[in-house]
């Protein structure tokens, strides 16, 4: 092993002693600074939509590199979206989707 990749128990617990009180921090701020609940309707409704928000932040994206061609990931994505918005159930929508990527990419090589 080099050196460098060696790090002593010390370094470790330290390491792990911030990042449990910056986990710890994060997680407990708001219930102390935030005793009575919200009755602002705008920051109800913001706080209501922020994990809708960042979950789509976090896997649109990755739905673009999920298969090896663009061309296929945007038409799974397409199907994914229009059965989404006529209310079909997830597992369908998924179904659908991986189905479309799947029929593009046969096409794309015959």
């Amino acid at each position: 092993m080099f050196s460098s990749q060696i790090v002593s128990t010390g370094v470790f617990l330290k390491y792990l002693l911030v990042m449990s009180l910056v986990t710890y921090a994060v997680r407990m701020l708001p219930l102390v600074l935030c005793k009575e609940k919200v009755k602002n309707r705008f920051l109800r409704s913001f706080l209501y939509y922020i994990p809708y928000a960042v979950l789509g932040a976090m896997t649109f994206p990755a739905v673009f590199f999920s298969t090896g061609y663009v061309f296929s990931a945007g038409a799974g994505c397409l199907v994914a979206l229009i059965f989404g918005c006529l209310g079909k159930s997830l597992v369908f929508v998924a179904a659908s989707a991986c189905v479309a990527v799947f029929l593009v990419e046969v096409f794309m090589f015959l």
